[in-house]
């Protein structure tokens, strides 16, 4: 029996996405609940890196700096895996764009935390950096949707002529 009379031939072929189980199941979820778990694990770095640095006495602000860095490389491949489609680009501009929005972002992390860590919640860093972390996430989403993973081309750019 020949398959392409039951129309096997005409299928394209999978793409990395297809063969992926865990890109598969994630995109049963709304984009916005897959960042918001990305994030989660982000975050879930963030505090243990910064966890462990602090209980060997570094300053609070210090171990933040590593622990945003450990959790930003950890946030942009699970978001370019799971969270935002291909934008079309070259991967080095994809992660220059990445970075870019990702520093506006922690910029903002790292602001409210140390501003919270000076002041009231020197006692509870790890609760500093949760808060630190809510407020930037409201930042690295639109950044992130709008600006490092969005589509290159003129099908992009509703502003551009076609």
């Amino acid at each position: 029996m020949h398959v392409s009379n039951v129309g096997f031939d005409t299928m394209p072929p999978p793409t990395a996405a297809d063969q992926d189980p865990v890109r598969r199941f994630a995109e049963y979820l709304p984009r916005p609940l897959r960042f918001l778990g990305v994030g989660g694990l982000g975050l879930i770095t963030d505090l243990a890196i910064f966890t462990v640095i602090i209980a060997h006495s570094p300053h609070p602000l210090l171990a933040r700096l590593v622990s945003l860095a450990a959790a930003t490389l950890v946030t942009w491949r699970l978001n370019r895996a799971l969270t935002f489609d291909r934008s079309g680009r070259h991967p080095a501009n994809e992660a220059l764009r990445y970075a870019m929005v990702a520093f506006s972002a922690q910029t903002v992390s790292y602001t409210v935390f140390a501003l919270l860590i000076v002041t009231i919640l020197a006692a509870l860093p790890q609760l500093a950096v949760l808060i630190g972390a809510a407020a930037a996430a409201l930042v690295s989403y639109g950044g992130q949707a709008l600006f490092a993973f969005r589509p290159s081309g003129p099908a992009a750019d509703p502003q551009r002529p076609a």
